[in-house]
């Protein structure tokens, strides 16, 4: 139970794990999946890679996936960030590594702004601090040619519940370059159409949120990733983002030929990137483009 709601987790690893005549403590990763409206099965099995190096949480969001909390008054962003910190206090878990996919990463940007310091370091996977519809649109004209891109500006422009469905099977197929969306994973996912347009719909507070003023006061490193062919969240998203934050503990990677979700097209460049990023990993060099690498 966290703020009044049960929420569902599951986990990959143990923390505590024998080394020599003791215990060694690994690093934790929270994991924050996209949507809304759907759960943490995308991250599945991809992530369970990383659990020999850390204990990953997987966690779905309040009204999403196996979680409660069915009151819309509840679906903002603020009630999200607080359960982030909720749900490690009501679990003892200390300093985590918060990684935050898509919509993950609002909540993750979120968490940072309401609760600074908290983590020991965050993830920005295929994310933005606002959320540009021309931007989108334009993105996913490149990305798809211009059907796709009218069919793009249909959707995010009046997203209803009964639409997710048919644009899943004609859009979706374009957010990724190289690995199909999720694969099996969509199927796997609880879906929730109605928290998508509750929060994404005309007037929701997706269109209204914007964390530009804020990323310059983070408190934890963090950590972007983007990938040069992603059409939701284009790349320029990135660019901004790490423009805004703290230069001396932030870093930004732009994955070529990848899509929404690095981990989808390049999970081993991606995870090389994050165990570095936890320090449980070598140095990484050549994986993706460095920090404010020219286009």
């Amino acid at each position: 139970m966290v703020n009044g709601v049960p929420l569902y987790f599951d986990v990959e690893g143990a923390e505590l794990v024998p080394d020599g005549g003791s215990l060694r403590k690994k690093p934790t990763l929270l994991l924050l999946h996209g949507g809304p409206g759907f759960d943490h099965a995308s991250f599945k099995p991809a992530f369970s890679g990383l659990s020999a190096d850390a204990q990953v949480i997987y966690l779905d969001h309040r009204g999403q996936g196996r979680s409660g909390g069915n009151d819309p008054a509840t679906w903002t962003l603020a009630h999200w960030a607080d359960d982030v910190k909720g749900f490690c206090d009501a679990l003892g878990i200390e300093k985590p590594f918060v990684l935050g996919n898509s919509f993950g990463g609002f909540v993750a940007m979120e968490y940072m702004r309401r609760h600074p310091g908290h983590a020991a370091g965050i993830i920005l996977s295929s994310t933005a601090a606002r959320m540009q519809l021309d931007l989108i649109v334009k993105a996913f004209a490149r990305r798809g040619g211009p059907a796709i891109g009218q069919a793009a500006a249909d959707f995010w422009s009046d997203i209803k519940a009964d639409k997710v469905l048919p644009y899943a099977a004609q859009v979706m197929p374009y957010y990724t370059v190289k690995a199909p969306m999720d694969g099996p994973g969509r199927a796997r996912s609880i879906m929730r159409p109605e928290v998508l347009e509750h929060f994404s719909g005309p007037g929701g507070e997706m269109w209204g949120m914007d964390f530009r003023d804020s990323l310059g006061r983070a408190a934890s490193p963090v950590l972007v990733l983007c990938g040069d062919q992603d059409p939701i969240t284009p790349w320029e998203c990135s660019e901004e983002i790490i423009g805004l934050l703290p230069k001396e503990t932030s870093q930004l990677h732009r994955f070529p030929h990848c899509g929404h979700g690095t981990f989808r097209d390049d999970p081993d460049g991606t995870f090389a990137l994050i165990r570095q990023f936890m320090g449980v990993g070598e140095a990484v060099s050549g994986a993706a483009m460095p920090i404010n690498a020219p286009v």
